[in-house]
Parts: structure tokens; C-alpha cells; sequence
């Protein structure tokens, strides 16, 4: 998803951004509802402003869900915006031995939201506040879309981060200046539901593996989280489905060069073109085509009650079938799918014909699903993780997406590979707070998410 050095303030503006391009041909398959997930933080003091209040999960980093985190509050006297490395003006947000975590307020504008992030997580910091600097509903913090220099930064980004109202962060900066010491919990124990004793979650992906910094980090989650998701599945603890964002050409273009070579089925399914450039490499329909195949697979594999086989299949293409050697396509995509032993003429028919100007089942049922329902809003930002309903915030790494998963279970419902070290937060370590410790009597007293636990030293 694309944003802007002074990010939009429409949602519809913000998913449109990474959509209408190339003549604004391609349109999506819905006008967004995006909903902002959100999260509480409660001040605990001083007195006078105690209370709980709103905040939007940044799109990046490393929210803690299913935990929570205490910290104080910190407004630096230099470098407000947080664009520039606290280090040149001699900051350190370091916490010391004993004391609380630091959570860093920085008003926004003038640069990225993740730069600023970046540069308050090298100063030492365990969250950071992003104060709105004027009176708007909460939006989503989200990472630069196809910006070299980020790319450096954002996948290296651990600490938590929200946005906060202007009318809050006024009150926090009053009650700072006034000398107050002020006390705060970040609260992400209900940011994912959890009803029962199965989670259910999706992943909206792209098979494109040529479209820059998110394409390169989606690939390597998905790499990366295989192994959890198929003893997630394999259990019965998940019910995972994969889906594809869609887009249409407008009824008025569909004869232009730029939908025949984007789009399948008439103009009705699209995707841009890899390299944004009609004249070189793959076409967008290549990609609508290979989404479609993946879909198959899935569909087809879940019929044979082995829907973890996606995993595999979708690994292995990236392995085996890249667009930079010149291998994304049938032929290669066939091989990886005898060698799974899927049923091949199954995966053809459930394809249709991409030349029918008629819809496409599979696909159509891809669009209708962009379309938000209930507490999840539209699906606008590419990738989107939802977990029981819930867009997830954050980075997509395997431990992250892991404990949001986890955090989706009723208690005491978690499966074993919830309990592990990848996945329980342990308070006791630095700068993750809740550790109240006793020097002379040599005790100290922890919890750990998503089990509580107390130990003697």
C-alpha cells in the first residue's frame, strides 16, 4: 500500500494509491470500508487524566497481541517528528536497570511513520506514540510502498507503535510539561477475538514475486511460517484460506492494449502489470492467471481434506518457478503440481476458461470476499493477514503472526507450538515491563502470555 510523505487522510485515497495506475485503468472490485484495528492504552497516571483511550496499530513492527505492555511516557525535548537519529542530539531512550520500559510520543508529519519508528526503536525505546497533529478518526499507520531506502529499515523494526488522537496526545503533553510522571499499558489481549478452541485465519496474497520490498517480505513469511501453519492445520487447530486480491476494467476500457494484457475473462479479473511496463517481461494477466491456479490448488487439495498441501505448492513455485528466470508459468507450474501429486484435470477445470466472457466462479467469489463483513473491514492493503475476522496489524514475521494466532484461542484451548519459546512473551526480560522485583529479599515476581508463571531467583 502506498503512502505518501503527508499520508492521505480518506481511506478510499490510501487503497487506491497501490491500485488505480498504469492510466487508472484498473478499478477494485469494491469501494473500500477500511476499518482501522485498534487497540486500548490506559493511563494509570497521574490521577487527573487516568482513563482508557483508543489507539491504531501501526502496520509494521511487532504488536504484542494477546499481552500487554507498561511503560512511561517520554515527549523529547529535540527531534518532536522523530525524522531525524535521536543519537545526533544526544537522546537515549535506554531504560535502566529496575525501571519502567520507555514509550516514546512523537508528532507526526515531515516523514515516514516506520522512519520514525526506526529511528525511536535505535534510541532505546520499547513503543512508540504517534501524536495526529490534527482533529481526524484514527488511521492506520502503514509502511512505503516501493521505496528503496525504507526497505533497509522497516523489516528491522520489533518495537510495537500506535497513532493517537490529537486531543489525547495534547493531554499527555500538558500532563509531561506540568512535570508529571505519566504511566501507561498497552493493551492487546482482545485485539484478536477469541471464541472458542479453533482459529480461523486468511492471508491475501499475490503470486507476483516481482513487485518490490512487500512482495520480497511476503515471500519469505510464507516461507518461513510453513512449517507452523501445516501443524497448526494438520491438528484441526486452524481453519486457514488463502485468497487473492482482484481487480476490474472498467466496461469503457476493456477493448484498450492496457486490460487485454492485465486482465483474464474479459476485463473482468485483473492484475497490474509485474513490471509496469506493457513492453517488457510477464503481463498482469500472467499473474491473474497463476492467482487463479494457486486458488485451484488449494481448492482441490482441500477436497482431498489436505488443504495444508497450498503451503508446499506455493513454496515451491517460489522456488523453482521465478519471474526472473523466465519460469513463471504452466509448464513449470505443472511440474510442481505432479510432484505433490495433485490432481491436474481437477485444478484445470476448477481454472475455467480465461477467454469466456463470462465470470469466472472462482474468481468472482475472490471479489465478492474483498468486500468487508461484520468487524472486518474491505481488504485494501496487499498483503492482509486476518485472524477470526480481524485485520491484523504489525509485521508479517513468523513469531509475530504466530501470537496473534495464539491470542485467538480461548484460554487453555492453545495448542502445544502456542507455548512455545517463539510465542510466550516472558515479562522478566528487559524492556518488556509488568516485573516487579524485590533487591533485598532477592525475589522477583513475572508473567509470561499467554500462560502466568511466578519465580524465585
Amino acid at each position: 500500500m502506498m503512502q505518501m510523505r503527508r499520508p492521505p487522510r480518506v481511506s478510499m485515497s490510501r487503497c487506491l494509491g497501490v491500485f488505480l495506475f498504469i492510466g487508472c485503468f484498473l478499478v477494485p472490485a469494491s469501494l473500500a470500508r477500511f476499518i482501522v484495528e485498534k487497540n486500548s492504552l490506559r493511563v494509570t497516571s497521574p490521577e487527573k487524566i487516568k482513563g482508557t483511550y483508543d489507539t491504531a496499530i501501526g502496520n509494521f513492527g511487532i504488536p504484542k497481541y494477546g499481552g500487554s505492555m507498561a511503560g512511561v511516557v517520554v515527549y523529547p525535548k529535540d527531534n518532536k517528528n522523530g525524522c531525524r537519529e535521536f543519537a545526533d542530539f544526544g537522546i537515549s531512550f535506554k531504560s535502566k536497570a529496575g525501571a519502567l520500559p520507555t514509550f516514546v510520543l512523537v508528532d507526526r508529519g515531515d516523514c515516514f511513520f516506520a522512519l520514525k519508528v526506526w529511528n525511536v526503536q535505535k534510541a532505546g525505546a520499547s513503543a512508540v506514540l504517534v501524536a495526529d497533529d490534527i482533529d481526524e478518526a484514527l488511521i492506520t499507520m502503514d509502511t512505503p510502498q516501493e521505496d528503496g531506502s525504507s526497505a533497509k529499515y522497516v523489516e528491522n523494526i520489533t518495537i510495537p507503535s500506535a497513532l493517537i488522537e490529537k486531543s489525547f496526545s495534547d493531554i499527555l503533553k500538558k500532563s509531561l510539561s506540568n512535570g508529571d510522571m505519566v504511566n501507561v499499558n498497552l493493551d492487546w489481549r482482545e485485539a484478536v477475538p477469541h471464541p472458542d478452541d479453533r482459529v480461523e485465519y486468511e492471508l491475501w496474497t499475490n503470486s507476483n514475486d516481482e513487485c518490490g520490498v512487500k512482495c520480497d517480505m511476503l515471500m519469505e513469511f510464507v516461507k518461513d511460517f510453513k512449517g507452523p501453519a501445516q501443524i497448526l492445520e494438520r491438528g484441526g487447530y486452524t481453519q486457514f484460506t488463502p485468497h487473492y486480491i482482484t481487480w476490474y476494467c472498467p466496461q469503457a476500457f476493456t477493448l484498450s492494449r492496457q486490460c487485454k494484457s492485465q486482465c483474464i475473462n474479459h476485463g473482468r479479473y485483473c492484475a497490474p502489470d509485474p513490471e509496469q511496463d506493457f513492453s517488457i517481461g510477464y503481463e498482469g494477466k500472467d499473474v491473474v492467471l497463476e492467482n487463479l491456479r494457486q486458488l485451484c490448488v488449494y481448492k482441490v487439495a482441500n477436497e482431498t481434506h489436505r488443504p495444508w498441501t497450498w503451503w508446499d505448492y506455493v513454496t515451491d513455485f517460489q522456488i523453482r518457478c521465478p519471474m526472473k528466470e523466465k519460469k513463471y508459468n504452466k509448464e513449470c507450474s505443472d511440474s510442481v503440481i505432479r510432484s505433490l501429486g495433485l490432481d491436474m484435470k481437477k485444478i484445470e477445470k476448477c481454472m475455467g476458461d480465461p477467454d469466456a466472457d463470462s465470470d469466472n466462479p472462482v474468481l468472482k467469489e475472490e471479489q465478492d470476499a474483498q468486500v468487508g463483513k461484520g468487524t472486518r473491514g474491505d481488504v485494501t492493503i496487499l498483503p492482509t493477514l486476518v485472524v477470526n475476522n480481524r485485520q491484523y496489524r504489525g509485521k508479517l514475521a513468523k513469531g509475530a503472526v504466530l501470537k496473534a494466532i495464539c491470542s485467538g484461542f480461548e484460554e487453555t484451548t492453545e495448542p502445544a507450538v502456542c507455548l512455545t519459546g517463539d510465542v510466550e512473551s516472558n515479562e522478566c526480560l528487559e524492556n518488556n515491563g509488568g516485573c516487579w522485583k524485590d533487591n533485598v529479599a532477592n525475589i522477583t515476581a513475572c508473567k509470561m502470555r499467554f500462560r502466568f508463571s511466578h519465580s524465585t531467583f
